[in-house]
């Protein structure tokens, strides 16, 4: 999960500067269908290799596949607007939900610790969703891009206890190939007029680095990390280690020369790790108890 707070990072960083370059439907379709060969190579020379079975119930794939699919749309959609950082922000606020939907679908309770922590963590990124700004935040004045981008961000949240509560026992390579198949079916289905008209020959060459980074980073890496500590750990503490990306994010700004986040805003990157840490310590104690 560090992996995947440090991969989903660069997601924002390089999306942000291809946002208004392509279609988001049309590079969610294009990172969606590079990864199919990817996992597919995966799935097939795993240990297990791939059998019928695996791929029953199909419908199972297609429900995670659109929801992978909104999300990922919706964030290129929000950073048209809104900052890497702020976006990495709002993105913190999956733990919570994540917990929320878990309880309905696994019955997954939490500690008074893992729900205070989850709390703080909210707080913290809540401060940096409206820039520090008291007032702002009072009054619930929230950006065009951070609400659309939230509405992903319930996708991603459903997503991560629904993968555990549909699997039949498939690894994590061959769900998400899966995922993978039947998201890119629904947005080609949904899109197809979008990803016809985009001159992918007369793109940035940015789009192309972000495009290769989503789909063997973003996409492949991360969707494998998350599908593996999602079948070993409770929800709401995978999606905990997001807490980490507002972090991760600033590092990534930083080291593509844009704009250093002020001291103001930087306090509430430290409260998300401040909760991570709660976190960390909670799985500690309950070690030392076992």
């Amino acid at each position: 999960m560090l992996a995947f707070s440090l991969g989903i990072a660069g997601s924002f960083s390089l999306g942000s500067l291809a946002a208004n370059e392509i279609d988001p439907v049309a590079i969610t379709a294009a990172r969606f269908l590079g990864t199919i060969p990817i996992m597919w190579l995966i799935a097939a020379f795993s240990g297990r290799g791939m059998r019928w079975k695996d791929i029953a119930a199909f419908w199972r794939f297609a429900i995670c596949g659109a929801l992978m699919a909104a999300y990922f749309v919706l964030m290129f959609e929000g950073l048209k607007t809104a900052s890497a950082v702020s976006m990495s922000a709002v993105f913190t606020l999956t733990p919570m939900m994540a917990g929320f939907f878990a309880w309905i679908l696994l019955r997954q309770s939490v500690s008074l610790r893992t729900a205070f922590a989850l709390l703080i963590g909210t707080m913290g990124a809540l401060w940096v969703i409206f820039r520090a700004d008291l007032l702002a935040l009072l009054a619930f004045e929230i950006g065009s891009g951070e609400a659309v981008f939230f509405i992903g961000c319930i996708a991603h949240a459903l997503y991560t206890p629904l993968m555990r509560f549909l699997n039949r026992g498939e690894s994590p390579a061959l769900f998400v190939l899966g995922m993978a198949l039947t998201g890119a079916l629904l947005l080609v289905a949904y899109g197809w007029q979008e990803i016809v008209m985009t001159d992918w020959l007369s793109l940035p060459l940015i789009v192309w680095v972000t495009l290769l980074y989503l789909t063997l980073i973003s996409t492949a890496m991360t969707f494998l990390a998350v599908n593996y500590a999602a079948m070993r750990l409770p929800s709401a503490k995978v999606m905990a280690y997001t807490f980490l990306t507002p972090s991760w994010v600033i590092i990534w700004e930083m080291g593509l020369s844009r704009d250093f986040p002020p001291t103001a805003i930087l306090m509430g990157v430290a409260v998300t790790i401040m909760a991570l840490i709660l976190l960390l310590r909670d799985d500690e104690v309950q070690s030392s108890a076992d």
